[in-house]
């Protein structure tokens, strides 16, 4: 008992300790990326030659940036400072801190078994929750997107890194904690034994960085009613239901119906974006080198109902046996003047199953020629479409600048800055956060409506080779309209 109250330190004790000692190398970085933040002029260059001597720091944040959830198509990057450039410094800023968080907490060979488990599941919580945060805020600005990744991620930055110092402190505790399913009962020993909780020694680590606001509204104020709060704190209590063994169905039920009305959708469309996002999850922590998480984080099933756990959403990969056998159709169609809907249904059936969309849509102009309703809607949630998907083309919108110039066009990030400002917020929530595209149906050249794509349901990015493949199917398909046309 003697021993027991003489470790109990306290908050700058343990930041000190953690920051000085245990990590000064994360401490270092963190810090270093913080401060950099603040200088536009010279951020970029002053990145890379930071962490160019860490090898092994540089080689993960590469892998990271040529990723599915962070390369939108594009060729990829071989140096920090490129990836700086085409990814935009928050987000690579980030990468940068996640990466250093996982290398340094996880490289502790000395940790006891039972420690070094708890230890895992406190960070594939902390990995989930980051994503959720992040897919949860798909619809705001990029940079409002990565600083809730960052905070829900370091949420439990206190208790992360206790952990990962080991030690005998560590061992007694884990083993205090041991079946104790009462958080009251957990804080009590976590204070009696450290002197302060892992919720004041995550502040003081976050002070002590330079972690920015949103981690300490988010620590400080969780009811706090702004998104990006509200975001980190649904991403963390869905992550903590998800890592029981059985979660519980009122909990997740309570959650899921919370997030959804955070993103103004029904809670089913929720569970699919919840999903195939932690789906991206255990493919990014494999990218960030920690596959030790992956049999930690929860199962995508998880967010399905019960009676739907096994249920698999299409993942349709480009087939290009069928994409040749579709335009070979289209082909003939041109020339014996086929009836426009079956050269639209064709040319969609072409898009879906052999470019490999999730969906795809005709989108006809009003008679007005103010607004794009859809027509035919194939593959995932074609009825949600069918229903709801009505583009106003009232404002110089980006639908409207695509109508009035007759060309296809890709956009790879709807959320990025180059696209943003020709989105109005309204129309983003029903677009991929992963990127569409779009081309004219053109008679006669006259623009009669858009052919629409988009990977959004199951979280993917188009490749250029791919836009190509539609843009082939949408060219081919209106030769055939003004064949039809044509006495």
């Amino acid at each position: 008992m003697k021993a027991q109250a003489s470790s109990a330190k306290g908050v700058d004790y343990w930041t000190q300790r953690i920051s000085e000692q245990e990590m000064p190398a994360l401490c270092s970085t963190v810090k270093t990326l913080e401060r950099l933040a603040k200088d536009d002029v010279s951020s970029m260059t002053i990145l890379g030659r930071s962490i160019m001597h860490d090898n092994a720091l540089t080689s993960r944040i590469l892998r990271v940036a040529n990723s599915a959830t962070y390369n939108k198509g594009i060729s990829q990057v071989t140096t920090v400072s490129r990836a700086a450039v085409v990814l935009g410094f928050d987000t690579i800023r980030n990468i940068c801190i996640t990466a250093k968080l996982l290398s340094s907490l996880l490289e502790n060979k000395n940790l006891t078994p039972a420690v070094y488990q708890r230890l895992l599941k406190l960070m594939a919580k902390s990995f989930q929750a980051a994503m959720l945060a992040r897919m949860m805020l798909s619809g705001y600005e990029e940079e409002i997107q990565e600083e809730a990744f960052i905070a829900a991620l370091l949420y439990h930055l206190g208790e992360s890194a206790f952990w990962s110092m080991g030690g005998e402190l560590a061992i007694e505790l884990d083993r205090q904690l041991e079946g104790v399913d009462d958080g009251l009962v957990a804080l009590s020993r976590v204070r009696d034994l450290l002197g302060a909780s892992f919720t004041q020694l995550t502040q003081g680590l976050a002070r002590n960085w330079g972690l920015g606001e949103v981690l300490l509204k988010s620590l400080n104020n969780p009811d706090e009613r702004t998104p990006e709060i509200r975001a980190i704190f649904l991403a963390n209590k869905l992550s903590e239901a998800l890592a029981e063994v059985r979660p519980d169905p009122v909990e997740m039920e309570k959650r899921i119906k919370q997030a959804a009305d955070l993103l103004g959708i029904k809670p089913d469309e929720f569970r699919n974006q919840a999903f195939m996002c932690a789906r991206s999850t255990h493919k990014l922590a494999e990218a960030y080198g920690a596959k030790v998480l992956v049999d930690f984080l929860p199962e995508p099933g998880k967010f399905l109902p019960p009676e739907e756990e096994e249920i698999q959403i299409t993942i349709r990969e480009p087939d290009l046996v069928l994409q040749l056998k579709k335009l070979k159709e289209l082909t003939g169609f041109a020339v014996s003047k086929t009836e426009i809907n079956q050269v639209m249904l064709t040319a969609l059936e072409g898009i879906l199953d052999g470019v490999g969309v999730d969906r795809c849509a005709v989108l006809l102009l009003s008679p007005s020629r103010k607004m794009l309703q859809p027509r035919i809607v194939l593959g995932d949630n074609a009825d949600d479409m069918k229903r709801d998907f009505v583009i106003e083309l009232d404002e110089d919108n980006l639908f409207r600048q695509a109508v009035e110039l007759k060309t296809p066009m890709w956009i790879d990030a709807p959320d990025s800055a180059r696209w943003r400002m020709s989105i109005p917020e309204s129309m983003r929530k029903r677009l991929s956060s992963k990127g569409f595209l779009m081309a004219p149906m053109v008679v006669e050249n006259k623009v009669i409506g858009m052919f629409y794509a988009d990977r959004g349901i199951s979280d993917r990015s188009f490749t250029g080779e791919e836009f190509d493949s539609f843009t082939h199917f949408t060219q081919l398909a209106n030769v055939c309209f003004s064949t039809s046309m044509r006495p």
